[in-house]
């Protein structure tokens, strides 16, 4: 008969006997069920899961807080959704109830093209599409989508051709704001969050809509600051024998008192005008649409003489924008014999660019308008080559460098004189390469309180 062996145990070899005893065993210890366990415990392990949920969104909402710009606060707020729901990929879709736009989709982990193959599904056939048309405004998941009996079949298509089996969609809703749209978490596997998830995923996208109402109203404002300012600027360069024109405008966020005029005048002449108003916003932008208004009529009148346009000008403002002074520069332009007469109040003289020579024109200094009692400066007078084009700005392209007027100078002199022989015949072309050489990696465009005006004629 053989000694039945111990079932083996984790950290117990089973096949070692036991020792021989030469004493009876003692009896064993009755076995005494294990206590429950205590309240304290299980109260701390919940407060440690509250303080580290409560961490959690205060990290995610701090960085949502950080950005400044409606398209990065969607792509925070896909990011920050999918760490919360556990998901990869999503989108979210902006469509403000009022109608009053901005519409756009933005996408987490999806390209151009894969956006395009969703918005090609019926959007009644979508979660976030019932959301938007408010036949739902709670939250929807769709934990295993390829085994719904009714699925739309381009729904099937597209999800199979993406790879996404489940969905997780929030309405984007504010009492204020009403509807501004809806995101949506897309799962690779069919899955759903949790009951903790759903609640975090809404504590977070409570406050980021609140956010994103905030950055979508500013956006608008922005918009139409810009609207305003690009309506009260030319909507085309007039046509003139003898003379090529073109022009670079960028305005602030917040629209910005720069402007810029090409007028044709009898007997062929030409007048060309850059200013700028203080301040900025929608006041500023009025009184720009004002003064350059009064120039255009002045220039009509007596354009031959600039300064007794700016002359003008400088008692107009006086009497009706008393708070306010501006620059200005009036250039009245004979093509045919290339020759330029000018006036500056306060304003940085022309550049002249050609073959031979690349030189700032000599005008003479003067205060801007409105900070005399009255105004007057001599003109000046430039003959341009042929082929030479004269470059007018406003200082908000030194500006925008961020650097001493003195090197913001030296900046664009270096800039004009490094003009490709190539494009010297296109004045646009000219204004891009100045631009692009004074304000690289994307400083043009980025959003600044200093408007950009060029404005160059090309003489043939």
């Amino acid at each position: 008969m053989t000694t039945p062996r111990l079932p083996k145990v984790a950290g117990i070899d089973s096949t070692v006997p036991p020792p021989a005893h030469t004493v009876a065993p003692a009896p064993a210890a009755p076995v005494v069920p294990a206590a429950p366990a205590a309240p304290t415990a299980v109260i701390q392990d919940r407060l440690a899961g509250w303080v580290s949920d409560l961490t959690t969104l205060h990290e995610l909402t701090e960085r949502l807080a950080r950005t400044a710009a409606l398209e990065d606060a969607l792509h925070e707020l896909l990011r920050a959704g999918a760490a919360l729901v556990g998901a990869r990929r999503g989108l979210v879709v902006l469509e403000p109830g009022d109608g009053l736009g901005p519409d756009t989709t933005v996408g987490l982990g999806l390209s151009r093209p894969d956006l395009g193959h969703i918005e090609t599904v019926p959007r009644g056939a979508t979660s976030y599409g019932r959301i938007l048309d408010g036949l739902s405004t709670d939250p929807e998941s769709r934990a295993d989508l390829l085994s719904e009996d009714g699925l739309d079949p381009r729904h099937r298509e597209v999800a199979a051709r993406l790879g996404y089996a489940a969905s997780y969609a929030l309405p984007l809703a504010t009492d204020a704001a009403g509807r501004l749209g809806a995101a949506v978490w897309l799962y690779d596997e069919p899955a759903e969050p949790v009951e903790r998830q759903r609640h975090l995923i809404g504590l977070y996208a409570r406050y980021a809509t609140e956010h994103l109402a905030r950055l979508l109203e500013t956006e608008r404002t922005r918009a139409w600051s810009r609207t305003m300012a690009d309506e009260l600027l030319p909507a085309r360069l007039p046509r003139v024998a003898g003379v090529q024109l073109a022009v670079r405008h960028r305005t602030g966020p917040r629209g910005g008192g720069d402007w810029y005029d090409a007028l044709p005048l009898p007997e062929g002449a030409l007048g060309l005008a850059v200013g700028s108003v203080t301040g900025s916003g929608a006041s500023a932008v009025a009184a720009m649409g004002r003064l350059r208004a009064s120039l255009r009529a002045y220039a009509v009148m007596e354009g031959e003489d600039p300064v007794a346009v700016l002359s003008d000008l400088e008692l107009l403002l006086r009497l009706t924008e008393p708070a306010r002074s501006a620059t200005a520069l009036f250039a009245y332009c004979e093509p045919a014999q290339r020759k330029i007469v000018l006036a500056g109040a306060g304003h940085c003289p022309p550049l002249v660019i050609g073959e031979r020579r690349t030189e700032f024109a000599e005008t003479t200094l003067s205060a801007p308008l409105g900070m005399l009692s009255c105004w007057e400066a001599p003109s000046a007078e430039i003959a341009p080559e042929p082929g030479e084009t004269v470059l007018l700005y406003t200082d908000g392209l030194l500006r925008r460098t961020g650097d001493a007027m003195d090197r913001a100078f030296a900046r664009l002199h270096a800039a004009a004189a490094s003009v490709p022989k190539p494009i010297r015949e296109d004045p646009g072309a000219i204004a891009d390469h100045v631009l692009r050489a004074m304000l690289p990696d994307g400083l043009d465009t980025a959003d600044s309180d200093e408007d950009v005006v060029l404005l160059a004629a090309r003489f043939e």
